[in-house]
């Protein structure tokens, strides 16, 4: 039975991962599961006057799962185009306006993404978290409360003042084949990437964080590489872990944390100083009084900005997997820093 593998997150951090794991030598089930609170750009605009579901992190998730064959790289390629002109087309990406087209015809959003997941032939499956029409909201430390993801995407940090909490309104229902998903895997995975915008919000709807706590997986959480202005300004890494699992619900539910042991070169640091962000720095006896086992790789694609390098992120969460399948069979646990 091939092992289970559950990607929880939105936007490019489940880009990186799922792209990763689904070229990886060893043949996974892989399930996405992604947030369905974003508000702002062609998902926002299509969400506003069609009355759907925002279709932009569901699209670079099956784009990232489809299939190798050079019909499937046409296909990747068209699902990505964005036109960069036209009245009510500028902005607005084919995948996006191909996912409301096929809800339109389908009757369903899930029943949309299962029907792109065909046309791309996708590897593994893509799960909204919640068909609920739901907003995100953000709470600050001031008592000022943000409404809607767009807002809390792109306020900045210009007053300084921190999230104190966000959270769903009205009410989001996990979807049922999360629950299910999450159930039954080995390996739970949770993105990098905005951490109160593209990866909170899952945990946000009615089920998840009980699933996760339940779940016999082993829980994984790949650590941002930059700071967001307006979003995690001055955050560590050990800061990151303490927010997750408090929206889990559990104050030591993380199993694994993978960080990024690569330094940074000056010009890129600087570069991410002017745009307001910092190295997501962390220390080691801290994280190991959060967390039973920290891993320390080079997980990084350097080029104009900073990524996490795919085939890297894959390799370190595809080393996990035996380790972790030879300590459940023992009936232990992994040691910190193993």
């Amino acid at each position: 039975m091939k092992p289970s593998v559950v990607v929880i997150g939105g936007g490019t951090g489940n880009f990186s991962v799922l792209s990763g794991l689904k070229d990886h030598e060893i043949d996974l089930d892989l399930t996405a599961v992604v947030a369905m609170s974003d508000s702002g750009g062609s998902s926002g605009r299509l969400r506003d006057e069609l009355g759907q579901l925002p279709p932009g992190d569901i699209r670079q998730c099956l784009v990232a799962l489809a299939g190798d064959a050079e019909q499937g790289a046409m296909l990747r390629q068209l699902f990505t185009h964005r036109f960069s002109m036209g009245e009510g087309l500028e902005g607005h990406s084919v995948g996006n306006l191909l996912l409301a087209a096929l809800t339109e015809i389908t009757g369903a959003h899930d029943r949309a993404i299962e029907a792109a997941s065909r046309i791309l032939n996708i590897r593994g499956r893509v799960l909204p978290v919640t068909l609920t029409d739901t907003h995100l909201h953000a709470v600050l430390s001031d008592g000022r409360e943000l409404e809607e993801e767009a807002l809390i995407d792109t306020r900045g940090n210009e007053d300084g003042v921190e999230i104190d909490h966000v959270f769903l309104s009205p009410l989001a229902y996990a979807f049922p084949p999360v629950l299910e998903s999450i159930a039954h895997a080995d390996l739970i995975v949770l993105s990098p990437g905005d951490l109160y915008t593209s990866l909170i919000p899952n945990l946000l709807a009615q089920g998840v964080g009980e699933a996760i706590r339940s779940t016999r997986a082993r829980l994984v959480y790949v650590t941002n590489l930059m700071t967001k202005p307006g979003e995690t300004d001055g955050f560590t890494a050990e800061r990151f872990v303490s927010e997750v699992n408090r929206y889990i619900g559990h104050n030591s539910r993380i199993d694994v944390v993978l960080v990024n042991s690569t330094e940074f070169s000056e010009r890129v640091q600087q570069r991410y100083l002017q745009l307001g962000a910092r190295i997501v720095e962390y220390d080691l006896s801290r994280m190991k009084a959060l967390v039973p086992w920290v891993v320390e790789n080079d997980l990084v694609a350097e080029g104009i900005f900073v990524r996490h390098d795919p085939d890297k992120l894959a390799n370190a969460v595809m080393s996990l997997l035996p380790k972790i399948v030879q300590n459940e069979s023992s009936g232990g646990s992994p040691a910190a820093g193993d």
